[in-house]
């Protein structure tokens, strides 16, 4: 029961956050590498396949809330699709554990910036 709860737990709590926006499979790699045991490469690709439910969920919210900037979406996605193949191509020529640092210390500066940025100002119009 134990293999079952916590994977279903830690998928489910990392979904509520995805789904705020917070960045929940960040978090679902971390708990992945950390307390499951899954080695990092096959979290990696786990987590890429966990995110394209996500995000197609909160594509279609916010299209449902008009909070998408079509003009942006335009001219962003085609170099992020490259940047993400040329991405990929790296990773599968990079050694893992080459890698593990470097994420480890964008994680750690994402999160220190995360809590140090200010809140935006609620009363400006």
């Amino acid at each position: 029961m134990k293999t079952f709860l916590l994977p279903l737990l830690a998928g489910f709590a990392t979904g509520v956050l995805s789904a705020w926006g917070v960045g929940g499979g960040t978090l679902l790699l971390i708990i992945m590498t950390l307390f499951l045991g899954v080695d990092q490469t096959a979290a990696q690709g786990i987590n890429l396949l966990y995110f394209l439910p996500t995000a197609a969920l909160g594509l279609l919210s916010h299209r449902k809330n008009g909070l998408l900037d079509r003009k942006l979406i335009r001219s962003a996605v085609p170099s992020g699709m490259i940047c993400a193949a040329a991405g990929a191509w790296l990773a599968t020529h990079i050694d893992a554990d080459l890698l593990r640092r470097p994420f480890g210390v964008f994680l750690l500066l994402t999160g220190i910036l995360t809590l140090l940025q200010k809140p935006p100002d609620q009363n400006a119009s």
